[in-house]
């Protein structure tokens, strides 16, 4: 009990105390702050990394369209049901399954 007493009379020990609870609760840098932005950090990396890999895919798509004939009539049949004079083209839908 006289070691707490003493403990409660040290000013330095009540100074560093009432600094690491103002600095953890209430200052403008808490520690529910510190945690919402490193979550919202790491959502933002994870979306950078998706947009990032869409970009290099959508960057080839467009390079294949522009240098390959093939590629050029792969996507006009397929997208926009494009055909030659000669040829038919059958539409096939897929009903989806209904639960």
């Amino acid at each position: 009990m006289e070691r707490f007493l003493i403990a409660i009379r040290n000013k330095y020990l009540i100074a560093i105390v009432a600094f690491a609870v103002w600095m953890l609760f209430f200052d403008r840098h808490d520690m529910a702050t510190q945690y919402s932005y490193y979550s919202q950090l790491r959502d933002l990396k994870s979306e950078k990394a998706f947009y990032t890999t869409e970009i290099a895919r959508i960057t080839k798509a467009i390079h294949d369209l522009n240098t390959d004939p093939q590629e050029q009539q792969r996507v006009a049949r397929e997208r926009y049901q494009m055909k030659k004079d000669n040829e038919d083209v059958f539409v096939i839908l897929e009903k989806e399954e209904a639960e």
